[in-house]
C-alpha cells in the first residue's frame, strides 16, 4: 500500500465460536483486511460505533443473542444502517436476512473464496490496485475491463 492509498477496509466479525473467529481473522488479514471482533454479550451497535467497520460479518445464531434481531437493530440506527452486513448460518435463512436488510447471506460451510468474493462484492470497487477488494494479481483497471 502506498502512503496515498486509503486504509484497508475494516471488517467486524461477530460470531460466538472462538475457532471460527480465529480462522476468519487469519483469512481476512491474509487477504489484506483489517479485522476486529465483538465479544458475546457485547452490544454490537456500540462495538460498531467504536470500531467504525466498513462491513460486518454476523452469525445468525449467537449464544445469548439472535443475529437476526441484531441485524434489525443495526438497520434501525440512522448512523449504522448504511454499513453492509453479511449474515452467515448453517441453516438456510437467507430470505429472512435479506428481509431485514442484510447485504448478503452465506450458508455454512462456505469456502474462503466464496466469503472473499461476497465481501468484495458488498464493499464495492477499491481505488488502489492490488488492495483488498481486488482479486490477487489483478489491478482495479483489469477488474473493470
Amino acid at each position: 500500500m502506498t502512503p496515498d492509498a486509503p486504509p484497508a477496509p475494516k471488517i467486524l466479525v461477530v460470531d460466538d465460536d472462538a475457532i471460527m473467529v480465529s480462522l476468519l481473522h487469519t483469512l481476512l488479514q491474509l487477504d489484506g483486511f483489517q479485522v476486529v471482533g465483538a465479544h458475546p454479550g457485547e452490544s454490537i451497535a456500540d462495538r460498531v460505533r467504536e470500531t467504525q467497520p466498513d462491513l460486518i460479518l454476523l452469525d445468525v445464531f449467537l449464544r445469548g443473542a439472535d443475529g437476526l434481531d441484531q441485524l434489525s437493530r443495526l438497520k434501525a440506527e440512522a448512523d449504522l444502517k448504511a454499513i453492509p452486513v453479511v449474515m452467515c448460518s448453517g441453516m438456510d435463512v437467507g430470505d429472512q436476512c435479506a428481509a431485514r436488510g442484510a447485504a448478503a447471506f452465506l450458508i455454512k460451510p462456505y469456502s474462503p473464496d466464496h466469503l472473499l468474493e461476497t465481501i468484495r462484492a458488498c464493499l464495492g470497487p477499491r481505488p488502489e490496485a492490488d488492495g483488498p477488494g481486488t482479486p490477487k494479481g489483478q489491478t482495479q483497471r483489469e477488474q473493470t475491463k
